[in-house]
């Protein structure tokens, strides 16, 4: 399924082509036609929550009355919710907000494909940056080891949302990314274990102020994090490690200047989570 974030409630949705639809309505729709629930809305809301949070928790529960009421509305004579509620909207007249959970955070992998890894090296060595080896990228990347970073506790952009572009920035850099999303609760979580933790994927956008090297490694948090230099979305895809094996594109008005596999990371997203 492809779970959306919409509306000015920020209600959880499933994404059905052109169409978004209401997962806790749809769900309290079906307890009140095929059940006879004298109360649909409060038993919807604790199977198949409107809050994005609360449904990922819901875990496979969830997902399955999610499923079954997707089924039910399929079928059903009418599109109405319970006491004429609307369940069904056009995507294209309604916001689709970040799906990011509000107490989620992102972490972010850092230099972690070879072939990016390369081409920064190759760089820095053109620049008379740094005295790296200009060798197997895979190998350099494996041998320096893990690094990261975080993406600060602000708002993320949404589809077809802007992103302010700072007016300390010489340059605005952009890297499109693959992200996971963990909906399972875990600690010394081992790298085999990882595929029982993942809840979906989601495409992101991380946006970079680039500084002139005079500024030094001190600012590297600040380039990461400002106002809008996040943007996910538009929806979550739920599953497993299959999704991990996706292709990737970034392109700026319609001109393709990034492509990868997800599967090409050096260190694995269970290696990180590790």
């Amino acid at each position: 399924m492809k779970i959306v974030v919409f509306g000015p409630q920020r209600r959880t949705g499933v994404l059905l082509g052109e169409e978004v639809v209401d997962v806790s309505l749809a769900a309290a729709k079906r307890l009140a036609e095929r059940d006879g629930e004298p109360d649909p809305l409060r038993l919807a809301e604790a199977l198949a929550p409107s809050g994005l949070g609360r449904f990922i928790e819901g875990g496979a529960r969830a997902l399955e009355t999610a499923e079954a009421a997707l089924e039910h509305l399929g079928n059903a004579a009418d599109r109405d919710g319970p006491d004429g509620a609307r369940i069904v909207f056009a995507a294209a007249e309604v916001t689709l907000h970040a799906p990011r959970a509000g107490r989620a955070r992102v972490a972010c992998a850092g230099g972690n494909f070879a072939d990016h890894s390369q081409a920064m090296a190759e760089r820095r060595a053109e620049r008379g940056e740094g005295d790296e080896e200009i060798g197997d990228a895979r190998e350099r990347v494996r041998r320096r080891g893990f690094w990261g970073f975080w993406k600060v506790d602000r708002e993320s952009v949404g589809h077809e949302g802007q992103v302010i572009y700072p007016r300390r920035a010489i340059r605005l850099d952009y890297e499109g990314e693959l992200a996971v999303v963990i909906g399972k609760r875990g600690k010394d979580i081992r790298a085999e274990d990882f595929a029982d933790h993942i809840w979906g994927v989601t495409l992101l956008g991380d946006w970079s102020i680039r500084l002139s090297p005079e500024h030094g490694p001190m600012v590297f948090g600040m380039q990461k994090n400002f106002d809008t230099s996040t943007s996910i979305g538009p929806c979550i895809v739920t599953g497993g490690s299959a999704l991990l094996d996706a292709e990737i594109e970034t392109l700026v008005n319609g001109e393709r200047r990034q492509r990868f596999n997800a599967a090409d990371m050096v260190f694995s997203y269970g290696e990180y989570a590790e």
